[in-house]
């Protein structure tokens, strides 16, 4: 219950938690950053790290004085979004239709199904799509992997929707994160961000659901 209590803490108060990391650490941050970044990306089996809310929180903190430089940041994050998807193909396509043959106490089916399902909806443009939808973003390059998806297009559709998703949320939150108002509500933009990013999630749940014309 306790690490529970603290997850929703760190996805509530991510800004708090960097500034203590920064004060704490210093340069360090970086490398937390891009760990976390990589892992929600790369590793199968961590969806549920803070993925669009942490590069909100992290351009807001590089807009302040001897806060984070946005240009390292931004180039760091890029790194690990772009090395975590490639992992996640690896693996996919070597491990991945084991996975599909049974249950995993933290790997659930259906989430790897519902996501099957959106990459052959979309083809090669999930992988850029996926990137802005929690839980797909972590799921899509493992489902292109084990589509055996061609690499050298995986790379490409990889490269753009990481610069989609790193750059847009990053610099958002340096331009609007330190806004006296931002930050004094930020839980909420933080919902919002959150809210906003399972938008296509949600449109596409229901949009499977409508009946067909035969």
């Amino acid at each position: 219950m306790e690490s529970f209590n603290y997850f929703i803490d760190l996805f509530l108060h991510l800004n708090d938690h960097l500034d203590e990391f920064i004060s704490n650490y210093g340069a360090l941050t970086y490398l937390l950053l891009f760990l976390i970044i990589f892992a929600e990306t790369g590793l199968v089996v961590t969806p549920f790290l803070p993925g669009d809310s942490l590069l909100f929180a992290a351009g807001a903190i590089a807009a302040r004085p001897n806060g984070l430089d946005p240009f390292l940041l931004i180039f760091l994050l890029l790194i690990a979004a772009i090395l975590g998807d490639g992992v996640n193909y690896m693996v996919g396509k070597y491990i991945g239709p084991r996975v599909f043959s049974r249950d995993y106490r933290f790997l659930k089916r259906e989430h790897l199904i519902k996501t099957q399902e959106f990459y052959e909806k979309h083809g090669g443009k999930a992988i850029i799509f996926a990137r802005f939808i929690p839980i797909v973003r972590t799921f899509a390059p493992f489902i292109a992997g084990v589509g055996a998806m061609n690499y050298s297009r995986f790379v490409l559709y990889n490269i753009i929707g990481a610069v989609a998703w790193v750059v847009s949320f990053v610099v958002l939150g340096y331009l609007v994160g330190d806004n006296v108002y931002v930050k004094k509500n930020f839980t909420l933009v933080i919902f919002g961000i959150i809210f906003i990013s399972i938008l296509p999630a949600v449109y596409q749940a229901f949009a499977s659901r409508k009946p067909t014309n035969s």
